[in-house]
């Protein structure tokens, strides 16, 4: 089908950063093949990153492989309510760190592809323990 690329990933590639630049664009190069997109909030917010120019952003996209025009979904929608319940219960009952609603959105959104390609392993492990994830 194909996987859902992180918000992170892309700013890493996007910004040749020097820690995690090269092994986030290796971990897209690997997965290419399969097919890359991103879900609405991943498109969102990668907007500063490009000064708002879309124009910039979608061809920043495109060169990379990865697609940004897929349908959010009712069952996206009912994956990311029950995932943002489960956060705001284990919250309010523990000391657990804050989490983006945007991180919620994208792992919903993954649920339905091949996983997700992250840095962020923790952060989507606890929420979605059934999203198969593969990281740099």
């Amino acid at each position: 089908m194909a996987w859902v690329v992180d918000t992170c990933l892309l700013i890493d590639v996007a910004e040749a950063d020097p820690t995690f630049g090269v092994a986030s664009a290796q971990l897209l190069d690997s997965k290419r093949t399969d097919g890359l997109t991103i879900c609405l909030a991943t498109y969102v917010e990668l907007a500063p990153v490009f000064n708002g120019d879309q124009t910039a952003q979608n061809e920043f996209l495109f060169n990379l492989g990865v697609t940004w025009l897929e349908a959010w979904t009712q069952a996206d929608t009912e994956q990311a309510h029950r995932a943002w319940n489960r956060y705001v219960t284990t919250r309010r009952t523990a000391k657990v760190p804050k989490r983006p609603l945007a991180d919620i959105l994208i792992g919903a959104f993954a649920s339905r592809f091949d996983g997700i390609l992250t840095r962020n392993e923790s952060d989507f492990r606890t929420l979605f323990p059934a999203l198969n994830i593969s990281i740099p």
